[in-house]
C-alpha cells in the first residue's frame, strides 16, 4: 500500500426529513464535485423549530478526498 494525501473540505447539508438525509445530501452533492471521495465527519448538528416541531434539519460535514 503506498502513502495518500488527503485533503478536506467543509460542506453544509441540509434536509426537511431528517439529520441522515442532510448527510447524505452533503455527501452526494460533494463526490459529483471532487474526485476521490472517502469519508465523512459531522462536525455540527443544528435544526430549525416551527411550532414546537423540528421544522429542519442542517450538518456541517467535513468531506475528505484522496488527492492525486
Amino acid at each position: 500500500m503506498s502513502d495518500a494525501i488527503y485533503r478536506k473540505v467543509e460542506v453544509v447539508g441540509s434536509s426537511k426529513k431528517s439529520i441522515e438525509d442532510a448527510i447524505e445530501g452533503a455527501v452526494k452533492r460533494a463526490s459529483k464535485k471532487l474526485r476521490n471521495v472517502e469519508w465523512f465527519e459531522v462536525m455540527e448538528t443544528r435544526g430549525h423549530v416551527e411550532d414546537g416541531k423540528v421544522a429542519h434539519y442542517q450538518v456541517v460535514v467535513k468531506v475528505g478526498f484522496r488527492m492525486e
